[in-house]
């Protein structure tokens, strides 16, 4: 599995791991963007965020190719609505700085009332680390003070995705 092409490869390196032309490589390129670019455009947004499933499938299209960590936050009316989709920060491979001044200030601009967060995990396991709880600690500490609740934490992996407030940590 992992000699298939994967979105996000450049053409030179899907022309050096697969010895074909880089004018082929970058054609598959193009095709992959263009499969990705559709399964973005696949249709509304849900009106209504119910879980982390929702936050997965909404935000997969822009997390699928990405190579390091992207952190994102998802502002939210009373009724679960988005307000506001915001990429927060973007990191390493394995890591993304993220401060709660960061994810609470679009927050308190928009009036949400609450906040989802998301990140990706590149190589694909979702298993939330360490570090991933004490950040989500931190900035749940943060929206109380604000006024703010933090519903989930979801931290997308390829094909899966694993949800703080499904796992029962929020």
């Amino acid at each position: 599995m992992s000699s298939l092409p994967r979105p996000g490869w450049t053409p030179k390196e899907l022309a050096l791991k697969h010895g074909i032309l880089e004018e082929d490589a970058w054609r598959i390129c193009a095709a992959v963007e263009l499969g990705r670019r559709c399964l973005e455009k696949k249709g509304p947004p849900p009106s209504i965020l119910r879980g982390g499933k929702d936050v997965y499938h909404h935000l997969l299209p822009r997390m699928a190719a990405l190579r390091t960590e992207c952190f994102y936050a998802l502002y939210l009316d009373a009724k679960g609505g988005i307000l506001l989709e915001k990429a927060i920060s973007q990191g390493t491979l394995t890591s993304s700085l993220v401060h709660p001044r960061e994810v609470f200030s679009p927050a308190i601009l928009c009036r949400a009332a609450a906040v989802v967060v998301a990140h990706n995990h590149p190589s694909g396991d979702p298993e939330a680390s360490a570090e991933d709880r004490t950040t989500t600690r931190r900035l749940q500490r943060a929206g109380r003070l604000l006024g703010i609740e933090l519903l989930d934490h979801v931290v997308v992996g390829r094909g899966q995705y694993q949800s703080f407030l499904e796992e029962g940590w929020l």
